[in-house]
């Protein structure tokens, strides 16, 4: 150790006597000041884009954002005005639907109506007819008792001689009941055992045929039918009255 410390120092020594490689080189001027300046303005310029970037994205954020309320507001309004629209679809539906009911039922009831005129009509004319026929029966009846009546005034002319005599020939009393076209015949002397008993029948004329209403004593009724139908036939009283008088003799008896 004590012996390579001498030589170290000395070539030490030489080598700092000794001119560098890199002091032999040449002067070279790089401008590091220049570019460094330059390298500032740079940042400087490029901080000043990053800030304005930064401020024009946030800008448009907030931009965006006002944009993304507008168009939440005007969709919300939207909805509202969709939802508006729908109640008064819905609305207009439902008259729609109520109005179609009740044109229904118009037109039920009108047709209801029109069947019932119809019918009415129908009945009406079907009256009418019966009407007719009912005034053409009453207007050929009324001709016929205006030509029987006719017939009876001009028998009456020839009767009344004839019932005069058949009055007291038959003991007969004619009385009338207060009815138009009916008269009650009363008979005396037709009981051997009770001289003053009387025998009555009551003489409908208002029709046609001749009917033989309530009789005293009673007698058995086809007996009466029997003389009637013979006057119906004929139209000869006298014998009717004569004919009646013997039945009720006979049920005296």
């Amino acid at each position: 150790m004590t012996t390579l410390e001498p030589s170290l120092s000395a070539s030490l020594r030489a080598s700092h006597d000794v001119p560098s490689m890199a002091d032999q080189l040449p002067s070279i001027n790089f401008g590091f000041e220049d570019l460094r300046s330059r390298m500032n303005q740079f940042t400087a310029r490029f901080d000043d884009f990053i800030e304005k970037g930064r401020r024009r994205v946030l800008e448009e954020r907030n931009q965006f954002r006002v944009n993304v309320a507008e168009i939440q507001e005007d969709q919300r309004m939207k909805k509202r005005d969709i939802e508006i629209l729908s109640l008064k679809q819905t609305q207009h539906s439902q008259t729609l639907a109520k109005e179609s009911a009740e044109t229904s039922e118009m037109h039920a009831a009108i047709s209801t109506l029109t069947t019932q005129r119809d019918e009415r009509l129908t009945q009406r004319d079907a009256l009418r007819a019966q009407i007719a026929e009912v005034q053409k029966s009453i207007s050929a009846r009324r001709e016929a008792q205006l030509k029987h009546r006719r017939y009876l005034d001009g028998q009456s002319r020839y009767n009344e001689p004839e019932l005069e005599f058949w009055e007291s020939y038959l003991g007969l009393r004619i009385e009338g009941l207060g009815k138009e076209d009916s008269l009650k015949f009363v008979y005396t002397n037709v009981c051997e055992r009770e001289w003053d008993r009387e025998a009555w029948f009551e003489l409908d004329t208002s029709e046609r045929e001749y009917r033989v209403g309530e009789a005293r004593p009673k007698v058995e009724r086809d007996e009466i039918d029997r003389v009637l139908e013979r006057l119906n036939e004929t139209r000869d009283l006298a014998a009717f009255l004569k004919g009646m008088r013997e039945l009720f003799v006979e049920a005296l008896k």
